[in-house]
């Protein structure tokens, strides 16, 4: 099993920056694919960025060259890191995990049997 914490949240003005951390626990040497999904109320859990054990990332056209996705290998730590935020990136952000199989493959389309859960990001 593999346990996953965010932290960094927070409120932040339009066009300033965040880092979002995800801690991971446990079975994480199991670990092939992990990323960044975001949830407005009453709106489906949006897939923004994810990475591979080789260190490819895909990100979601709505944050691309906004944001950026970071694993330390080390440290088990998951970063997003966020600027030109803008209020449309308001939202509980979640990080999210899964093996090798039975995906074999990374995309934000997957589904995530490991979640945290959530850190609120506030963009005013």
């Amino acid at each position: 099993h593999v346990q996953l914490v965010e932290s960094g949240g927070g409120l932040v003005q339009a066009g300033g920056s965040l880092r979002l951390s995800c801690e991971a626990s446990g079975d994480t040497d199991n670990l092939y694919c992990m990323g960044w999904f975001r949830q407005t109320p009453g709106n489906e859990r949006e897939g923004i960025a994810v990475i591979d054990r080789s260190g490819a990332t895909t990100l979601a056209e709505s944050v691309g060259g906004r944001f950026t996705i970071e694993k330390d290998n080390v440290a088990n730590t998951l970063y997003l890191h966020m600027n030109s935020l803008e209020s449309e990136d308001s939202a509980v952000y979640y990080c999210a995990a899964h093996g090798l199989w039975p995906w074999q493959n990374c995309y934000l389309s997957n589904t995530f049997p490991y979640s945290g859960q959530g850190t609120q990001v506030t963009v005013s």
